[in-house]
């Protein structure tokens, strides 16, 4: 039977990053629909669980890749930006972010070392923090 599925699934797109931005807006839109009780939020849920699974048994490889990076292309902003506040909030226990005064450059030092004097390494300005 894992064989059968095995090659079913041979030469099959599979899933990506739109994909699974497409499932999560179909979770989303049932739990408006059970919040609502609109049934368009019924449809729009069905259309998007079609349009996942047409793309993952999907054999037009090269049209699906295109997709995802359009999709990637248009995301790339929010996704880095998203990124660098994940960092930003995991490093927040060992250091401290300061911005330069002068270009407003993100200048991490780490906590614990008192009053000390940072250097901007963009613009070379020095200013006095506590770290």
């Amino acid at each position: 039977m894992k064989e059968k599925l095995y090659r079913f699934m041979q030469g099959r797109y599979g899933v990506d990053a739109l994909s699974k931005f497409m499932m999560a807006a179909a979770v989303v839109s049932m739990v408006l629909m059970w919040i609502t009780r609109r049934q368009i939020f019924d449809w729009i849920t069905i259309l998007l669980i079609v349009l996942v699974y047409f793309r993952m048994l999907s054999r037009n490889i090269p049209a699906r890749y295109a997709e995802n990076q359009k999709f990637l292309k248009m995301t790339g902003g929010i996704r880095n930006w998203w990124y660098r506040l994940k960092r930003d909030f995991a490093q927040r226990k060992t250091h401290h972010i300061y911005h330069c005064p002068n270009c407003r450059q993100k200048v991490r030092v780490p906590k614990g070392r008192g009053r000390i004097a940072i250097r901007c390494p963009k613009c070379g300005t020095e200013f006095i923090k506590n770290s």
